[in-house]
């Protein structure tokens, strides 16, 4: 049996190991790290053990975590801010604050989780939450609200919604009404823009006829309200498409708050293909225009990152999955992504290597043969260059 010390010791030393980049994937567009930034095991030990041996005589879990994944993140008064997504033993999820001075290491919880107001009694599940930085001073989280879909008997239907919340610090949360998509059923993987667009607030949405199921849904659509106190989308333009024979034939999703430079909006977002061994989510880039949010003016052909290694292994195999992304004062990027719902990774980058992948990786042709022709191409040219310089 071990001790409450010894829990502790374990956990401070988890907390302070240093990270490293792994050298064995370079792609010269990002650096991955060898350890996740944040797993079950940094969770402090007092959120799932009773110290009191009077109470505990055994020293065993009372309230075990699960996972934790899907984290929207920024920089908040200097530090490295993540609200990750924490899962229970019982299956439920919630939001709770990690910080860093390191973007890649050393991540610890706040003493308690968040706990949301609870204005919404038929929810059952909230996860994934987005936050953004906006103009308008507020640092909002969208995320997905999930309810028990009560027209069938089927225990496993359900309803999702886009929740919304406001905070200044997040500690204090006001939790605003759920965001109403007036043209379609369902809504997950919402994200906020931090900018006005015309003066009202943009939201990039994700159309769904059911809880899994994207149907008619056409990929990531793009949608303005005036009052977000009250959130109301009627229309929903299309921005990046779901095509077949892609990383995005089965659905694709908002990721990451959208950064902003001087050539556009670059998305970092989620593309899910079906397979034999069932769906795999990859994490994909594009581009849409600062005159118009909502029109793609670059999109890179093929996935940003795909689970390698011991990423394709966990509770939902063979997924990667982000919501949350910083930029810090530097130009660095970092990307933090999940890998098959269990643990958080980060992936670094900065702006100018994004925006030349993003603007400068050409575009799926969506044919093989156009494909063969695309890379001929591409090897023909660099053969003659190789030749002429004698490299």
């Amino acid at each position: 049996m071990r001790t409450f010390a010894e829990l502790t010791g374990a956990y401070e030393a988890l907390i302070h190991r240093p990270n490293r980049v792994d050298d064995s994937r370079y792609n010269g567009i990002y650096d991955r790290y060898v350890y996740p930034v944040l797993t079950r095991e940094h969770i402090p030990p007092f959120w799932m053990y009773d110290p009191n041996p009077a109470t505990n005589p055994y020293m065993m879990q009372r309230l075990g975590v699960n996972a934790v994944f899907n984290s929207g993140a920024l920089l908040l008064d200097g530090k490295y801010t993540l609200v990750a997504r924490v899962e229970g033993y019982d299956r439920k999820s919630f939001f709770a604050v990690a910080q860093s001075d390191s973007p890649t290491e050393g991540f610890r919880f706040w003493n308690e989780p968040v706990l949301l107001p609870d204005t919404c009694p038929e929810e059952t599940n909230v996860y994934d939450m987005r936050l953004t930085q906006h103009e308008d001073g507020w640092i909002y989280g969208v995320f997905c609200s999930e309810s028990k879909d009560t027209t069938t008997g089927d225990l496993s239907a359900a309803v999702a919604a886009a929740g919304i919340v406001r905070t200044k610090d997040l500690k204090t949360w006001e939790r605003l009404p759920n965001l109403k998509t007036l043209r379609s059923p369902q809504q997950r993987n919402v994200c906020l823009l931090p900018a006005f667009v015309d003066g009202q607030y943009a939201f990039y949405t994700r159309p769904m006829d059911d809880f899994i199921e994207t149907g008619s849904g056409g990929g990531i659509g793009f949608g303005l309200c005036r009052d977000i106190t009250h959130a109301v989308i009627d229309e929903e333009r299309m921005t990046s498409l779901r095509r077949y024979h892609t990383i995005t034939e089965s659905k694709n999703g908002a990721g990451a708050v959208p950064i902003r430079t001087d050539k556009g909006w670059i998305h970092i977002a989620h593309g899910v293909r079906n397979t034999a061994a069932g769906l795999r989510y990859v994490v994909y880039a594009f581009a849409t225009a600062l005159d118009d949010p909502a029109r793609v003016i670059a999109q890179p052909g093929g996935f940003l990152i795909a689970p390698y290694g011991g990423e394709r292994v966990g509770d939902v195999s063979n997924v990667v999955f982000t919501n949350g992304a910083i930029v810090d004062g530097d130009g660095k990027v970092y990307i933090y992504y999940a890998s098959s719902d269990t643990r958080l990774h980060v992936a670094a980058t900065d702006l100018d290597r994004l925006t030349d992948y993003v603007f400068h990786t050409p575009e799926d042709p969506l044919r093989s043969v156009d494909c063969v022709r695309q890379r001929t191409d591409f090897i023909r040219e660099n053969l003659r260059y190789l030749k002429a310089t004698g490299v």
